[in-house]
């Protein structure tokens, strides 16, 4: 069945439906990656938009439910270029095509997906919408288009109540703004007992469970929308409870004690990026996704110094929290891009929290 991708800008792109048979406006955004598409498809911090792959076929080894990364995906809407048919792989349980009518996401293949990114690239981010109605107005679906603001995203994707992952180590409250569940999987095998907090959570109560540290997980949207958990991480930041944060958790940090974020032109989406250590000069190679980022220039040098910068764009990758035991990445050290690049940054929360002991 046909399937039409219409920009904010006008431009339509016709391919052939796949997914629910659904029609949604969301936020279009591209990710580069070659491999893992499951993962990027059950990340939290896709709600609200629909993904664009640049890679131009899909679903190659269909859907294996034990590499997701929370309990369902999250994007409104995916578009590819090609999609498998027939996945090839011992653990495949799924195709993507199946995975998507399961939940509800309607999405679109056989576009040039290039061309598409390329369009992001030179116009900067924009809405638009999956459809498969033949007869649509553009002059009636446009301001629709235009108006489309994903919002309250962080509350939609947070869990209920909280969770536990028992552990001999240090004890850790992860804060759930849309946390990808290989953080938590990370800090467990490490020893730690790690107690998973929804995202609303007050800071008095996280400071009476006497935790050994704070990990600020990633998630979606504008991080200047959460104005109420910023009020609470500016408790948290008073206290001495060692704190590592991860993308928009960073985000939520830098706010909370005076700097500023901006939404970026496109966004940093794939599992490529190189980034540098300040302190080392090392480079290494991470997996992101995000759409903003802190502004290091507003940043007050008495409170935070950047620790990494993209070696891209030059734009801010972390931050080192002055006469703190407090740490801030906008990468994701728990994706395994390098595979294991930046997986001792773990090592180091950890490390902080044995001499705070």
């Amino acid at each position: 069945m046909k399937a039409f991708l219409i920009l904010e800008d006008g431009t339509v792109f016709e391919g052939t439906g796949i997914g629910a048979d659904k029609e949604i406006i969301s936020e279009i955004v591209f990710n580069t990656s070659m491999t893992g598409y499951l993962e990027i498809l059950t990340d939290p911090s896709y709600a609200g938009q629909a993904v664009v792959m640049t890679y131009p076929l899909i679903g190659n080894y269909g859907i294996c439910y034990e590499d997701m990364e929370s309990e369902r995906p999250w994007p409104d809407g995916y578009i590819v270029r090609e999609l498998s048919r027939m996945p090839s792989n011992f653990r495949c349980e799924n195709s993507i095509q199946n995975f998507l009518s399961d939940h509800d996401i309607p999405g679109i293949c056989g576009i040039d997906t290039r061309a598409l990114t390329k369009i992001l690239r030179e116009k900067g981010t924009m809405n638009g919408m999956i459809t498969r109605n033949e007869n649509i107005q553009l002059e009636e679906v446009l301001p629709r288009i235009k108006a489309y603001s994903p919002t309250g995203v962080v509350r939609k994707v947070t869990r209920d109540e909280k969770k536990v992952l028992p552990g001999a180590g240090p004890k850790v409250a992860l804060m759930d703004f849309g946390a990808k569940d290989n953080i938590a999987r990370s800090l467990n095998a490490r020893g730690c007992e790690v107690t998973i907090y929804p995202a609303y959570t007050t800071a008095d109560e996280i400071i009476a469970a006497k935790p050994d540290g704070i990990m600020l997980s990633n998630g979606p949207g504008d991080p200047k929308e959460c104005t109420e958990i910023i009020g609470e991480l500016k408790k948290l930041y008073s206290t001495d409870i060692p704190i590592f944060a991860i993308c928009l958790g960073h985000q939520l940090m830098a706010l909370a004690t005076g700097a500023d974020t901006y939404k970026m032109k496109y966004g940093h989406r794939g599992g490529n990026h190189p980034v540098k250590d300040l302190e080392t000069g090392r480079v290494y190679i991470s997996s992101q996704n995000h759409g903003y980022v802190v502004d290091a220039q507003k940043m007050d040098p008495s409170v935070a110094v950047p620790a990494f910068v993209n070696v891209n764009d030059g734009t801010n990758e972390g931050l080192r929290y002055v006469g703190k035991k407090i740490f801030t990445v906008q990468f994701h050290p728990e994706a395994c891009p390098g595979p294991r690049d930046s997986a001792y940054l773990f090592d180091r929360f950890i490390n902080m929290m044995e001499v705070e002991k």
